[in-house]
């Protein structure tokens, strides 16, 4: 992460909390950034010295005035201004884990072979706010490579109990009694 998305995403989520509208500007900030993320060629023209900051400013006042917070917007504009507009997704990132530390959220990643049911997902996400005292943010993802079981990566913490992990540890107990 860079130091402008840790300063600004920063900054943005105290202004946000203060106000009470920290839950909508992540919202909102999240749908800004997964247009960002289709729309690269927009945020070059938002990026270019060559465009005076007047012309990219107005540019984000067309595209998001009243579609989101006014906040939210005025930082847009500080980011194009700043000429630190690639930078939104870092920021975004800080705002998130500011606004998951504020709120007791604890977000993990479930990787398994095949889908996991509603069923095993919600059992998933019981047990671990057991075990953590927080509210868990669960999401899901397939890698045929796990084989079988479940692979947890929680807070920077990866918790392997993978077939393919135990065939590994089974295969490196054998080769060291070689």
């Amino acid at each position: 992460m860079t130091e402008a998305g840790k300063m600004y995403g920063g900054a943005l989520y105290e202004l946000a909390a203060e106000e009470g509208l920290d839950g909508a500007v992540l919202s909102q900030l999240d749908g800004v950034r997964a247009l960002f993320a289709e729309y690269p060629a927009y945020v070059k023209l938002l990026a270019m010295p060559s465009v005076p900051k007047t012309d990219r400013c107005a540019a984000l006042d067309k595209a998001f005035r009243g579609q989101v917070e006014p906040y939210l917007l005025n930082f847009l504009k500080l980011l194009c201004e700043k000429g630190e507009i690639r930078a939104l997704p870092d920021c975004a990132e800080e705002y998130r884990a500011r606004y998951n530390q504020a709120h007791g959220i604890l977000e993990a990643t479930a990787v398994s072979a095949v889908p996991l049911t509603g069923r095993q997902a919600e059992a998933l996400r019981a047990k671990l706010a057991a075990l953590t005292g927080k509210t868990i943010a669960l999401s899901s993802r397939v890698d045929p490579a796990c084989l079988g079981g479940v692979r947890l990566e929680v807070g920077g913490t990866q918790l392997d109990g993978t077939v393919q992990n135990r065939l590994d540890a089974l295969r490196r107990r054998l080769a060291a009694t070689v």
